[in-house]
């Protein structure tokens, strides 16, 4: 029984011996640190704007518009041209290639899909024909 007393005494000691140890290894505690110290200027600066917290496609977005650009990436609707081998609907693009949809007829529910690739007129099954132009990338800062 002593042995036993003994043994769950010294366990205790032990333990909060090696606790204080490292709880006090890098000495006994200093008053609170900021850990915002140095990253606000001011108390006048507040968070940024939207522009402030964008990044890569929607930075590039948000400065098109600020430009006055509505379409930076030629999304919006083309109308079909006259549609002849001669005269063929013009699509710009930055690639190669780009996937556009015919509505073939004005009441038509679906949309035929194609690709069109630069430097090979496209006709579509409705008769019309599709070529696409480079579109050089526009810079906005």
């Amino acid at each position: 029984m002593a042995v036993s007393l003994w043994r769950t005494t010294t366990c205790i000691l032990k333990r909060s011996v090696s606790l204080a140890s490292v709880r006090y290894g890098h000495g006994p505690p200093s008053k609170q640190v900021d850990i915002h110290k140095g990253k606000v200027l001011s108390d006048e600066v507040g968070l940024p704007d939207s522009l402030g917290h964008s990044v890569g496609i929607e930075r590039y977005e948000l400065l098109a518009n600020q430009a006055g650009d509505d379409d930076p990436f030629e999304m919006k609707v083309v109308k079909r041209a006259k549609g002849t081998f001669e005269e063929p609907t013009i699509i710009k693009s930055v690639n190669n290639k780009r996937m556009i949809g015919c509505i073939c007829e004005e009441d038509a529910l679906t949309i035929n899909w194609m690709y069109v690739h630069k430097g090979e007129p496209k006709r579509c099954e409705c008769g019309y024909w599709f070529k696409l132009e480079e579109l050089h990338p526009k810079t906005y800062e």
